[in-house]
């Protein structure tokens, strides 16, 4: 006999699987912790398989759970459809799609394209988190974004991906810096200069740091730094120097705050949509990657 698993165990698989905890989880929901540990339990038993792997106090999907998770989400969104097919217009978009972005992206285009997406499908709940490159990558193999934008191309065989857009970045300094009347930067003044770096795991770094290598060069880190904001205030402390996207330095050198410097450095990459191919995806998801594509910035 079929077992009856029912909407609500799915729901609560489903759930666990992208927050990790019950607890993440039952909050979520607006469920008990008991109520959701009991429905995940419910469901394992009547299936007679496991589903996760339970290292410390976070549920992680196994091999079968994660092959398991599209057939849900897509059982899930089917049941969503059927309702929201009463309540809304014929064609109109809705649910929830979890976006994880890298810094860049996510500070400096995403809000943006976002906004127009909402306003065009005010039914739907874009969900955004700002990482690094790095974590970006772990939360769409963990099943925790449907959707990653990343800075530079995704190594990670596991994954699919595809160039989104192209970006450059910028060596940038503060306008008494001694280096910032150079025309040019050359290796030696590059392997010499006092750096202010991403931190490891970012994209900006990683390229920055290529670039530097692929001329035989070491950036000399003055010091580490999470995030745009505070690396631009650092150089314009006259701290070092810093190599940003353009995007995010771009009111800073309107507005004669920081100067930009030239060097033979390769800072040209590209921005990347990243997805995990057994992750169902749904048509708020497959609009959504067909928005962003049409609005590649220029």
């Amino acid at each position: 006999m079929t077992p009856a698993v029912s909407f609500r165990q799915l729901q609560v698989f489903v759930t666990v699987a992208r927050l990790g905890t019950v607890s993440a989880a039952a909050e979520s929901l607006s469920l008990s912790q008991s109520a959701t540990s009991q429905a995940l339990s419910d469901l394992e038993r009547q299936l007679g398989v496991a589903l996760f792997e339970r290292p410390g106090r976070r549920l992680l999907l196994n091999e079968l759970g994660r092959r398991m998770m599209p057939r849900a989400e897509e059982l899930l969104e089917g049941v969503a459809d059927f309702v929201a097919t009463a309540r809304e217009p014929e064609g109109a978009l809705h649910g929830a799609l979890s976006i994880s972005a890298s810094a860049t992206v996510g500070t400096y285009l995403l809000p943006g394209l976002a906004g127009r997406f909402s306003e065009r499908h005010p039914a739907v709940d874009l969900r955004l988190k700002l990482r690094n490159t790095f974590e970006v990558i772990t939360d769409v193999l963990r099943l925790e974004a449907d959707l990653g934008l990343i800075e530079g191309e995704c190594r990670e065989p596991r994954l699919a991906s595809e160039t989104w857009c192209e970006d450059r970045l910028v060596i940038v300094a503060a306008l008494d810096h001694p280096l910032a009347e150079r025309t040019r930067l050359d290796d030696d003044t590059l392997a010499g200069a006092n750096w202010i770096l991403r931190e490891p795991g970012s994209g900006t770094r990683s390229v920055f740091e290529r670039a530097m290598q692929a001329r035989g060069l070491l950036a000399k880190g003055r010091m580490e730094l999470g995030q745009h904001e505070a690396i631009k205030q650092a150089v314009r402390a006259g701290l070092g120097l810093g190599c940003l996207s353009r995007l995010s330095v771009a009111g800073e050198l309107e507005r004669g705050e920081l100067v930009a410097l030239d060097s033979e450095l390769s800072l040209r990459r590209t921005f990347s949509l990243v997805w995990h191919p057994e992750r169902y995806r749904s048509p708020l998801w497959q609009a959504f990657k067909v928005f962003l594509v049409e609005s590649i910035p220029s």
